[in-house]
Formats: structure tokens, sequence, C-alpha cells
């Protein structure tokens, strides 16, 4: 709610939001559509740690560090339809016995919707405008959401910590767990960066959506396969392996861009 305050409700975080979520829409589909591809990832948990970014805890700090305080809006608004995407379709994904389309389960869908963090944030963040307190609320809002992001980055560190203490789990090599590290790290940030030069975004735009689509897995893809049991070591070992990758890849995308 802080970051929606201090940001705005806009056509920027609007717009962004919509494109990251309607882009990993298209993936999903595509990859599934494909039985080649559909062979490279032939489950919903490696789709979903290759597209799937940790951009709260890592892709929000770093755009902050870097980038300047008017893309603040691409960022937030990024970071808002990728976890939309993730707490609405991602359970929903997971409990399937395959990957094979079916029709939705609606009532599912409503539940994954409103018990978003997303949709309480959004519903929180209008009511405040209803009541027309966003000034007030938003720089004593911004305080306590600026800390939440600074020990965000403290816990990926713990949950990373956690997770090397099982070195079977970490370091046993996936030729498909590497397809899906390729997909997060550079083919997905490339792949955005195709559609900001199609729809002629400036460069500094561009750059803070390049940088939040080459965020490595998000730490709900380990949330949701611990909930629902499903590919719970696959999902550690995805972050860990696209977390360290990170640490090189982000930097040369932010050159590369500049």
């Amino acid at each position: 709610m802080g970051l929606l305050l201090k940001a705005g409700i806009n056509i920027d975080l609007i717009n962004s939001a919509v494109l990251a979520f309607l882009t990993i829409i298209f993936l999903i589909v595509f990859i599934n559509y494909f039985p080649g591809l559909k062979n490279i990832f032939p489950n919903y948990s490696l789709q979903l740690a290759g597209l799937i970014g940790n951009t709260s805890f890592l892709g929000i700090p770093i755009a902050i560090a870097v980038l300047p305080t008017e893309t603040i809006n691409f960022t937030i608004g990024f970071d808002l339809g990728t976890t939309f995407f993730s707490w609405i379709f991602g359970p929903y994904l997971l409990q399937k016995t395959s990957t094979n389309y079916s029709l939705l389960n609606l009532r599912k869908l409503a539940f994954s919707i409103f018990n978003s963090p997303v949709s309480r944030g959004i519903i929180g963040v209008l009511i405040i405008y209803l009541f027309d307190l966003e000034t007030t609320m938003k720089d004593f809002l911004w305080i306590p959401a600026r800390v939440v992001i600074y020990l965000a980055i403290i816990v990926v560190g713990i949950r990373l910590g956690i997770i090397t203490n099982n070195g079977k789990v970490v370091f046993q090599s996936e030729e498909k767990l590497t397809y899906s590290l390729l997909l997060k790290l550079i083919i997905l940030p490339l792949f955005m960066y195709l559609i900001c030069r199609i729809l002629n975004l400036e460069r500094i735009e561009t750059t803070a959506l390049v940088l939040q689509a080459g965020t490595p897995s998000a730490i709900s893809t380990i949330l949701m396969a611990e909930a629902y049991k499903k590919k719970r070591e696959l999902a550690a070992k995805a972050l860990f392996k696209t977390t360290i990758c990170s640490i090189v890849t982000i930097p040369i995308l932010f050159l590369l861009i500049n």
C-alpha cells in the first residue's frame, strides 16, 4: 500500500501491470501449446520458476537503488502484474494433475483473486483515495514500506541459507531446470526488451521493465510449492540457482541497455 500510494495509481503503473500480466499469460499458453516446448518445461513448477520473478524482494530495491524516482510506477506496476498472476493462477496451476487445458474452476479462481495480497493492497489504496487521505497516508506508509523492502532482502538471504544447508538439493544438476534458468534470466528479459522496443518506450522505462523481468525466481514459487507439496526441491533449486546467477546477469542487462 505504501508503494502504491507513493507512486500513485496512474496510467504508467496500470500499463506496466497489464503488460507483465499479459506477457506471463502469453508465454504460459505459448509453452503449453507447442509439444516441443512442453517437453522442455513439462510441469507448471518449471514454468512458474522461469516466468515469476522476485520483483518485490529484489526487483523494487534494485530499481530504487539504480533508477530515477520517476520510474517507480513502472517498477511497481510490473511487480503488481506478476504478483497478481502468481497468486491468482499459481495455486490453481500447481494443483492441476497435468498441463492439459481444462475449464477454470470459477470458485477457486474467485477465491484466489480476493485472497491475493495485490487485491487487498489495491482495495486498501482505493479506500484511502475514497476518503481523500492519500496526501497524508502516502508519506506515513512510505516509511514502513521501505523498511519492509529492506527486510525482505534479509529474508531472501535467510531463505537461501536454509536451502544451501541441504547441499544435495541445491547442487544436483537437472537439464530441464537449466532451461528454466535460461528462460528466467535471459529469454524473458530479452522478450520484454523486444516488447518495449515495439511499444517505443523510452530507454529509462525499458530499463525498469527489463530489470524486473530479469529478476531471479520468486520466493512465492517456494511458498506455493510448500503449501501444495508440488516439486518443493525443484522450486528450491530454481530459487537458489537463479538468485546466484542473477548477480551476474542483472548488471549485464543494466549495462547493455544503457
